[in-house]
């Protein structure tokens, strides 16, 4: 009975009964009796293929419908019919590509909670400790009888947990922006003095303080391609571990190295090197070596893996065949 409710399938109904009404009393009239049975059998047989054909086309409707509903009431996204009408198969095709196009914004939202929720219980994890401290320097600071020396050394304690839970934060939350594409990296020509120039600049007292020396060689007039801001970030955060491990008087060996597949910027510091067992995991997130100190969080070196990732460089971490701990980065000119 559903059929009668359609309107257009009572017009077409209706229609075919006045043409082959029309068309049978033209029949009978112009060539006989014979004629307008012929007339009238040919008319119905017509009429019940085209509505045949009708409620075909309706009932592939009625179910691409159905599983756009199932879309609509969080279902899980089917397989759409492949329909052989032309007219069908267009919209099957758009409402396909649609879907899909749906599918992926779920997976995408539902990576960007994943990695939120990830992200806040990492950092809840791992303030715990830093926070630790700072109660306890907090309760050591209430004493009254505590001296104007030591309250300020006290002070400064603090001032370096508070630095160490604000870099911790803002790195893990650039890691999640990262994981969830929430990032746009630009391109722009680099140029590999400058740069590197801007990349040791935060470590110069230090490096001064500790008496350590950085060599640099075949920088000039050398450049590559990548997001300034990042790649920044990112080199700093693997100068940074060279130098953890690089013993006070050391050296830090920087040498660029240009081909025609890459740019090359190889690492080499003076510390006893990188344990074998450590290799293979130094760039998971929150990993610790075996010889790393107790201020470390484990993800510097984690953050600019994904970054050089996001760039389509690769960073590679060995021991220095003349010893010490090597990270090798390769900027890629031309992407396949």
């Amino acid at each position: 009975m559903w059929r009668f409710r359609n309107k257009e399938i009572k017009i077409q109904i209706g229609m075919s009964l006045i043409g082959t009404a029309v068309l049978v009393m033209a029949s009978g009239a112009v060539w006989g009796k014979k004629a307008a049975y012929a007339a009238f059998f040919c008319c119905l047989a017509w009429s019940f293929l085209d509505l045949a054909r009708t409620d075909g086309r309706y009932r592939k409707i009625r179910s691409l419908a159905g599983q756009i509903d199932e879309v609509l009431h969080g279902k899980e996204i089917p397989e759409f019919q492949n329909f052989r009408e032309g007219d069908m198969e267009i919209l099957r095709d758009e409402i396909s590509k649609m879907t899909v196009r749906l599918k992926e914004q779920a997976e995408l939202l539902k990576k960007e909670k994943t990695s939120l929720a990830d992200a806040l219980a990492d950092i809840s994890h791992q303030i715990r400790t830093p926070l630790t401290s700072l109660n306890i320097l907090f309760e050591r600071m209430k004493n009254p009888e505590l001296s104007a020396f030591e309250r300020r050394r006290l002070l400064r304690e603090s001032g370096k947990m508070l630095d160490k839970i604000e870099w911790l934060v803002t790195t893990l939350l650039k890691m999640s922006k990262l994981e969830a594409g929430a990032v746009v990296l630009t391109e722009e020509d680099i140029s590999m003095p400058e740069f590197l120039e801007d990349v040791l600049l935060p470590f110069e007292v230090s490096m001064d303080v500790h008496e350590k020396v950085c060599e640099i060689s075949g920088a000039e007039g050398k450049s590559f391609s990548g997001d300034y801001a990042w790649t920044l970030e990112a080199v700093q955060n693997v100068v940074k571990n060279a130098l953890e491990y690089t013993p006070d008087g050391g050296r830090l060996i920087i040498c660029c190295a240009d081909n025609p597949l890459f740019v090359e910027i190889k690492f080499t510091d003076s510390g006893t090197g990188i344990p074998e067992e450590d290799l293979p995991h130094l760039f998971e997130r929150f990993y610790k070596g075996k010889n790393a100190g107790a201020g470390g969080f484990g993800i510097g070196l984690s953050l600019a893996q994904m970054i050089f990732t996001r760039e389509h460089a690769v960073i590679q971490a060995q021991n220095a065949p003349e010893g010490g701990g090597q990270f090798r980065i390769r900027f890629y000119k031309t992407v396949l």
